[in-house]
């Protein structure tokens, strides 16, 4: 797998910006920095291929699965209340027909970006404290709190869904179906806003992204491109 990682602060769109993925500096088809390392996952044993590739002039992460999962992820730490906004492009080859957000067998998506949140023991309730350390026994590693942006193939634009595995993860659907099929894609969320509506509590802070295609669940094929992504402040 193939990654790169430049994180710079600056000035976008007239506002305070990091960008934590700047895939566009990069060379096409060259292996670069470490930053961003393999997601893998339990008793999955083929892997989602990402590669960097020129795509009309920009260099972009190139991500094909075969009933296949795994991601790219960069940890980092990052305040949501201070950079509420998250920025970046996307493009997908076609959806998954057969995917569906609601269960496990259909828990597929030609493309997504993944946002962990930092398990903060003191601000934690003991039942939700137990909870998490069921779900840890149950699935390894999993964050206390994460997001899913995910381009769906049917669920309406805009719905927030536990995940099939864990109500610890919420999936946003933030493009739905075929109709933007092969069109670069410019994506904004409000994390800061999008959390406490899925959640209802303040977001702690954000420990990692990642972008992962993936379609293990329902053996399907997928091709999905990722550019740059950003958080930044509210204008």
């Amino acid at each position: 797998m193939l990654a790169l990682l430049m994180v710079s602060a600056g000035i976008s769109r007239g506002g305070e910006s990091i960008t934590v993925a700047k895939f566009s500096d990069g060379v096409a088809g060259e292996i670069l920095t470490q930053e961003w390392l393999p997601l893998a996952f339990k008793k999955i044993e083929k892997h989602t291929v990402y590669s960097l590739i020129d795509d009309s002039g920009t260099v972009v992460v190139k991500a094909q699965s075969e009933a296949a999962a795994s991601g790219l992820t960069h940890a980092m730490r990052i305040d949501p209340k201070r950079y509420p906004l998250l920025r970046w492009r996307w493009k997908v080859d076609h959806v998954i027909q057969k995917g569906d957000v609601r269960t496990r067998q259909g828990d597929d998506y030609a493309a997504r970006i993944y946002i962990t949140f930092a398990y903060e023991p003191d601000k934690v309730s003991f039942g939700k404290k137990v909870k998490y350390k069921a779900a840890q026994f149950l699935y390894g590693d999993v964050p206390i709190g994460a997001i899913n942006y995910i381009w769906d193939n049917k669920t309406p634009v805009g719905a927030i869904v536990d995940n099939s595995y864990t109500d610890f993860v919420k999936m946003i659907v933030v493009e739905s179906g075929n109709d933007k099929a092969g069109l670069w894609l410019e994506e904004e969320r409000n994390i800061y806003q999008d959390y406490k509506l899925a959640f209802g509590e303040e977001p702690p802070m954000i420990s990692g992204i990642a972008i992962m295609t993936d379609t293990d669940n329902t053996g399907s094929s997928a091709t999905a491109y990722y550019g740059d992504i950003t958080f930044a402040a509210s204008p």
